[in-house]
């Protein structure tokens, strides 16, 4: 099993990577979050979580460990797969998902696309014990960005995940300096085009 992956970046969207390896490339599902972390980079290193089917080999990649220690504990749980998990952790970064299950705030999981009510409960039924042994790299925790927020802010409107990441990378490239509600309404505006 592949746990671990350091290597130069060849092509990198907001939800998958190929990375060259000692001249082996490796296509690895990433999420929002991840990408994010390393959008800026040339080279990077990834924790890995090989998943194996009958058919397909399939990996997924963590900028941090925490990251890939919440991914094993979503899809550990009955009806969430490794995309919806993706999916989930695109959404909210870990350290808001450990609080909402530990809180029991289901508003704050059904805010991400793609999760229902009775996921949302499940999770925090299923986690609330659990989810207390992650923590951030260091310890620390770690706040979002302007650009994470944002795009937050745009999926709990309704927009898509992908609509969302993109259009904000637009509007940072043109303006990196907005304030997060600058980042909004120019987003909002031209998602409404």
């Amino acid at each position: 099993m592949i746990g671990y992956l350091k290597g130069k970046i060849i092509s990198l969207k907001p939800t998958k990577i190929l990375l060259d390896v000692n001249g082996v490339g490796y296509t690895v599902n990433i999420s929002i979050t991840t990408f994010e972390n390393i959008s800026e980079k040339e080279e990077v290193s990834l924790f890995i979580f090989t998943n194996v089917k009958e058919d397909s080999i399939t990996l997924f990649g963590f900028y941090t460990e925490a990251e890939k220690e919440m991914f094993e504990l979503l899809i550990s749980i009955s009806g969430i797969g490794p995309k919806t998990a993706l999916g989930l952790l695109s959404g909210i970064t870990v350290d808001s998902l450990k609080s909402a299950i530990m809180e029991g705030n289901v508003g704050r999981i059904v805010s991400v696309p793609g999760i229902g009510k009775k996921t949302a409960e499940r999770l925090i039924l299923e986690l609330k014990s659990k989810v207390g042994e992650i923590r951030e790299e260091g310890g620390k925790v770690l706040p979002p960005t302007v650009k994470h927020e944002a795009i937050a802010a745009l999926t709990t409107l309704g927009y898509n995940i992908k609509s969302a990441e993109s259009v904000v990378l637009k509007v940072i490239s043109s303006e990196p300096d907005c304030t997060l509600e600058e980042l909004i309404k120019k987003s909002l505006s031209e998602l409404n085009k």
